[in-house]
């Protein structure tokens, strides 16, 4: 089918980048060894602070979120070390997995996919290890595969409550700039982020924001690095520059986005967020389908996971929703492939688009042959109707 008008991306990432930050994007590359540059990495770091809730250290890489994962744990850690890591879902299996790979001794606790990270289970695992051979603790805050996001606060008490030393590593790929996350205040140690889902740019950048802690631990962690290294870029930053040629036109884009968020204010942006994320709730809960997220606490402001009905294939809802009404909705990824789709509702995002989305699902849906009360849209609208 010919396809007008603007494709619909509502995958959980990359997100629609808006035109503001495409144009600043399309800027002319400058001297990244000249004086503008420097106040250009001087603005962004300024304006990242309080995205992240930190006035410490960020780190920006010219990478995916994969890469901030691979330098929160090089940066941190040494060859067969010890971490907890909770399996809430594909991309915490993903980080596990890397974590093995460089050579790390990685302490699993199971997950159904359904929860976030179990406070209970960290205090008990932590209280088990007398001899404090756990050194990190890994915890995606919201995992993007499954709409779920881990009560962090709660995991920092835990391990505050065990008088354990362990550093907390959390991912906020799909979180940050989306849904409510204070690196400082959470006492987080390592936060890793990336460029395209909540702040709005293509991707091609990661971040870490680094504790006092963690950069103790950096001076003494014995893992390989050398592009990941923290300390040569902090250094360079001091000065407004990076010890490697930077994603100039990306970094525009960066500072147009933070700017963006500054004239939202980020209380708004959380709540806008969180609006979208109960009207595609109460959408999927009408049309008799069931949210993947199981508790109550834990539904993700980010995206939705929706489970289909036995006898029913999620990527040919996907398929058809793509081909007639031209729009992306996520795939189930892992276990969840041919289970559930997502719904992304994070990033440049406002109440009509969010409409216009869940009509297409819902066009879907029957097209599909699934089993579902039209009543859905319906009950978004007079969600959205409310402020």
């Amino acid at each position: 089918m010919t396809s007008t008008g603007r494709h619909f991306l509502q995958i959980p990432g990359p997100t629609n980048t808006p035109d503001r930050v495409l144009r600043a994007i399309a800027a002319p590359t400058i001297d990244h060894r000249g004086p503008q540059f420097a106040d250009l990495t001087r603005d962004i770091l300024r304006r990242l602070g309080p995205v992240f809730g930190t006035t410490g250290p960020i780190v920006v890489y010219p990478a995916s979120g994969t890469g901030a994962w691979e330098a929160a744990l090089v940066n941190t850690l040494s060859p067969g070390d010890r971490v907890l890591c909770f399996e809430t879902g594909h991309f915490a299996t993903l980080w596990q997995d890397m974590a093995q790979r460089l050579g790390l001794d990685v302490e699993v606790v199971p997950g159904d996919w359904r929860h976030g990270a179990d406070p209970a289970e960290a205090t008990a695992r932590l209280t088990a290890d007398t001899g404090h051979t756990i050194r990190a603790v890994l915890v995606v805050h919201n995992e993007t595969s499954t709409g779920v996001t881990s009560r962090i606060p709660e995991i920092r008490a835990a391990i505050d409550a065990t008088g354990h030393p362990a550093l907390l590593l959390v991912d906020t790929v799909s979180s940050l700039a989306s849904i409510d996350y204070r690196h400082d205040q959470w006492g987080v140690d390592v936060t890793i982020a990336g460029s395209q889902k909540g702040l709005m740019l293509p991707p091609g950048l990661s971040f870490n924001a680094v504790s006092a802690k963690a950069l103790a631990a950096s001076r003494t962690a014995r893992l390989p690095r050398s592009f990941w290294d923290w300390a040569p870029i902090i250094e360079a930053n001091a000065r407004g520059f990076f010890p490697y040629t930077p994603a100039t036109n990306l970094l525009y884009g960066l500072r147009e986005a933070l700017r963006m968020l500054d004239e939202e204010g980020l209380p708004q942006v959380y709540a806008r967020h969180q609006r979208h994320a109960e009207a595609t709730r109460l959408a999927v809960r009408a049309w008799g389908l069931e949210v993947l997220c199981a508790d109550e606490r834990e539904h993700s402001g980010s995206l939705t996971a929706v489970l289909v009905p036995d006898g029913h294939d999620a990527d040919e809802i996907r398929a058809i929703v793509l081909d007639r009404w031209n729009m992306s909705l996520g795939t189930g990824l892992g276990r969840l492939a041919g289970r559930v789709f997502r719904i992304g509702h994070l990033g440049d995002l406002n109440d009509l688009m969010l409409a216009g989305t869940l009509a297409g699902v819902q066009m879907g849906l029957v097209a599909a042959g699934v089993p579902i009360d039209p009543a859905g849209v319906t009950a978004a609208l007079d969600r959205l109707q409310k402020r």
